[in-house]
């Protein structure tokens, strides 16, 4: 029975809507517990639930290793058109300097990531694995003097869409 602060009984309780309230609860004791416990352990290891920041290619998003890889698949799979040095020739744009990345200034390294995917190689394009394209961007980030991190390129699209390509770091 509900009792009120003046110790008489609540004129609308009845024992099911008693057993609502406790169920209720005792919903919420189950469902608010684990939801407390896990802000409290995100604030302890310093995780936050706000959605990350953007990255740039000035974050260090590949590694040393992986544009090494893609050096080697770059001279296998894209010289013979942009040239040993990425400097281009004729008709095909070169993959370095201020006209490359003013190109793709603003834009991700999701959107270079497709154009390659779908683009090149021009002889066969689309023959070129999701791996051997992460790498190859990899090699152009570091020809173009963005700093390399600890972490891989993901091959994945949407990954890539996280990180924008800036000319400029700011």
């Amino acid at each position: 029975m509900l009792l009120t602060k003046s110790s008489e009984k609540c004129p609308n309780s009845t024992p099911h809507a008693h057993a609502w309230m406790r169920s209720a609860r005792q919903f919420g004791e189950v469902i608010l517990a684990p939801a407390i416990i896990s802000l409290a352990v995100a604030s302890v290891f310093g995780l936050t639930l706000r959605p990350q920041e953007p990255r740039s290619v000035w974050d260090g998003v590949y590694t040393k290793d992986q544009a090494k890889r893609g050096g080697s698949f770059y001279l296998q799979e894209c010289s013979n058109c942009h040239g040993q040095e990425l400097q281009g020739a004729d008709m095909t744009p070169a993959l370095t300097g201020l006209a490359f990345t003013a190109n793709w200034d603003g834009l991700t390294l999701g959107d270079l990531f497709e154009r390659i995917r779908i683009t090149m190689p021009a002889d066969r394009p689309g023959s070129l694995a999701r791996q051997e394209i992460a790498d190859i961007l990899a090699y152009l980030l570091i020809v173009n003097k963005f700093p390399d991190g600890e972490t891989e390129l993901p091959r994945e699209v949407q990954a890539l869409k996280q990180i924008l390509f800036q000319a400029n770091k700011q």
